[in-house]
């Protein structure tokens, strides 16, 4: 069972859905840089597992064969999508897309590994990696904005939470596994 004696602003589940949750990947997966998952994510997924966060984030953990909602599967095929959108944008000097962080060559540094029930992507830059071992991260409304949106998960989920006005600590609720 987690331990929440540390303070944290997410009310963890008592129960985390982790028995999918790929823990070999989760300690081992290399980026470009040589280095892991970022660690606030680790231990986001670590403590959480599956879940929905502030009743609308979907963190995607990396997962075992055979089950579906993985940053592997869905991450990637929402970073497939992102960078389409973006590209198709590009194309057509739709600008505004960008608003009010984002850059053109930023599309292919990001990652997706959160996306929220109001079809928004949480996405890391990948090549970035702070002395901490965090990602920045971004966040794209509708795949029609592009904001610089914290520099640790907890920091991003904290900020995403306050402008829901939902109240702390930030709940983080389990979801049960699919399999594929």
């Amino acid at each position: 069972m987690p331990d929440d004696s540390d303070g944290s602003p997410f009310d963890y589940p008592r129960s985390p859905s982790l028995d999918h949750v790929d823990r070999g990947l989760l300690a081992s997966a290399s980026f470009a840089d040589g280095g892991g998952y970022p660690p606030s994510y680790s231990r986001f997924v670590s403590r959480a597992g599956w879940a929905r966060t502030a009743g609308l984030w979907l963190i995607y953990p990396p997962v075992l064969p055979g089950y579906a909602d993985g940053v592997q599967g869905r991450g990637a095929v929402l970073t497939q999508q992102f960078r389409a959108v973006y590209r198709d944008n590009e194309e057509e000097g739709f600008d505004f897309t960008l608003e009010p962080d984002g850059r053109w060559d930023l599309i292919d540094r990001l990652e997706a590994f959160g996306f929220s029930e109001n079809g928004d992507l949480l996405l890391w830059d990948v090549t970035e990696r702070d002395e901490r071992g965090e990602f920045p991260l971004w966040l794209s409304a509708n795949l029609n904005a592009l904001e610089r949106i914290g520099d640790t998960l907890d920091e991003a989920l904290l900020i995403l939470n306050e402008r829901g006005e939902s109240p702390r600590p930030v709940t983080v609720e389990p979801l049960p596994p699919t399999r594929l």
